[in-house]
């Protein structure tokens, strides 16, 4: 069974990066990624945040992250689970699904 609540980030920007013109947004892929693993893990307990990487937090830790995006040009959204980077610029479903299992989410379907 799960041990804790974990809280996926999705660090993002308003603005479309360079890279991925003809992906979804940032915002967009938050909202998919909340409703898609509300589906895939029912009556199990995590957080889905969004955090605009040029309006960061007060937390010093989403604040160091979010140079870290700008300052190494990663492709946002990053979806980031306990530390671990799951996804960057289009992330994949099936890797964040993963990821959650391995830290004892069970999945509905």
């Amino acid at each position: 069974m799960v041990q804790k609540e974990i809280e996926i980030q999705v660090y993002g920007a308003e603005q479309i990066c360079a890279s991925c013109v003809n992906l979804p947004s940032s915002k967009e892929t938050y909202e998919w990624l909340e409703a898609a693993l509300s589906r895939k893990f029912p009556d199990q307990q995590f957080t889905v945040a969004y955090i605009d990487i040029f309006n960061p937090q007060d937390e010093q830790k989403k604040k160091d992250f979010s140079k870290k995006v700008i300052e190494e040009d990663l492709f946002y959204p990053v979806v980031v689970i306990e530390d671990e980077i799951v996804g960057e610029g289009n992330p994949q479903l099936k890797k964040i699904v993963k990821e959650m299992e391995k830290l004892g989410y069970k999945s509905g379907r």
